[in-house]
């Protein structure tokens, strides 16, 4: 058995696309537009990973999600989770648990999707990161 992808809906393809692959650093890797089923899947992963990608599926007809369809959350594993949260904040990302502990912060995609970020290893403290308080859930 091999892990595939987790697919997560999408209403806006700009914005998903501005926050994985601007924000988050995922790399773009193939993309299928449906016109029958009216839908379009987009496939995304990290780069020099070869394993596991998010699939971003757009329906082409608006629907409403409501809190993930009662998904959990995607995992990224980084190299500097102070740095990488100072970069999604900078482009208006809400940062919900802010990396406190140096070791673990949670985002929101546009669509409300759940994303764990997990520094590699553990990094000492920081200000403003340390007295932060939640925002929102997560």
């Amino acid at each position: 058995m091999k892990y595939l992808h987790t697919m997560v809906r999408v209403t806006d393809v700009e914005a998903s696309l501005n926050f994985y692959c601007n924000g988050l650093g995922l790399e773009e890797v193939r993309r299928t537009e449906n016109e029958k089923g009216r839908f379009t899947l987009i496939f995304l992963r990290a780069p020099g990973d070869q394993g596991g990608e998010v699939e971003l599926t757009h329906n082409w007809d608006p629907e409403v999600y409501t809190g993930g369809r009662n998904f959990g959350h995607l995992a990224y594993r980084v190299k500097d989770i102070y740095a990488l949260c100072q970069h999604l904040q900078d482009m208006g990302v809400v940062i919900n648990r802010p990396p406190r502990d140096g070791h673990m912060a949670f985002v929101r995609s546009p669509d409300g999707v759940s994303i764990e970020l997990i520094q590699d290893g553990t990094l000492p403290p920081q200000e403003p990161w340390a007295s932060m308080a939640n925002t929102g859930s997560w």
